[in-house]
């Protein structure tokens, strides 16, 4: 077999070996999916009047407005079960193990990183679940449900990397489950829960050019079937960006242990 097979078959190993791990252990991936999924009912029952209210709209308008962010939330909030897989091999010498076998050093990184991928978009799909039986509708069309999976794949593939360098920067899984809390909550800060610009001035520049704001304009353009304007491709550079950033620097930290065969 040639060297690509060799380290696609290898990546494949590990992304079933961390998939039956999320079978076996679901508590991580389930919490990743429970924060999004409370905060929506929070900001649906508890504010959802004032704010759609002030908003021009009633709790149905706010739900329509919060679903894509909250959506959007979960797919960062899973990044943290990343982060502690990845602490988890490198503190118990399972990776001592794997640098001694005849593996592809990248499909360690890579099996993680899908598998993680693969969570995320299982949580985003429960937490699209409660969103419509809360009565969330969408105006988009298949082609936009399609283009809406893709972004959140995107999303999930770029802040996985990301997460992925700060597991191998931790030395606890409990430090490694903290790290990536800017990553969960970064959301908050953008025009998720309400438009940019009924924000304070520094808020509202910050909110603006953030990476998650034109992401979550984006997914809510296409869940609403309405246009999406220049914030897709601002999304999908943003994505690139972070990927790039988090592979780079996970490479880098992996690759300073001993070589792997």
């Amino acid at each position: 077999m040639s060297t690509l097979t060799y380290a696609v078959h290898d990546s494949a190993t590990m992304l079933r070996r961390n998939l039956k791990h999320a079978i076996r252990y679901p508590a991580v991936g389930l919490g990743s999916a429970m924060l999004p999924i409370l905060m929506l009912l929070l900001f649906v029952y508890a504010f959802g009047d004032s704010i759609g209210a002030g908003m021009g709209g009633g709790r149905a308008a706010y739900l329509e407005y919060l679903t894509p962010g909250v959506i959007i939330m979960g797919v960062a909030a899973g990044s943290m079960s990343t982060s502690i897989a990845i602490c988890s091999d490198m503190t118990e010498g399972i990776i001592n193990r794997f640098r001694t076998m005849d593996i592809t050093r990248a499909s360690f990184m890579t099996g993680h990183v899908l598998g993680s991928v693969v969570q995320t978009m299982a949580c985003a799909v429960l937490v699209v679940g409660v969103a419509l039986a809360l009565g969330f509708r969408s105006g988009a069309t298949p082609l936009e449900w399609l283009a809406a999976a893709g972004l959140l794949t995107a999303v999930a593939f770029a802040v996985t990397w990301l997460s992925a360098g700060f597991g191998l920067i931790s030395k606890t899984v409990e430090s490694a489950s903290n790290k990536p809390l800017l990553i969960q909550f970064l959301p908050f800060l953008g025009s998720a829960f309400v438009p940019a610009d009924s924000m304070s001035p520094g808020l509202r520049w910050f909110a603006e050019h953030q990476p998650f704001t034109p992401m979550t304009e984006t997914l809510r353009g296409l869940l609403s079937g309405t246009p999406v304007g220049n914030a897709w491709w601002i999304s999908l550079t943003w994505c690139a960006a972070i990927a790039l950033t988090g592979y780079l620097w996970s490479r880098h930290l992996f690759t300073k242990g001993p070589a792997a065969h």
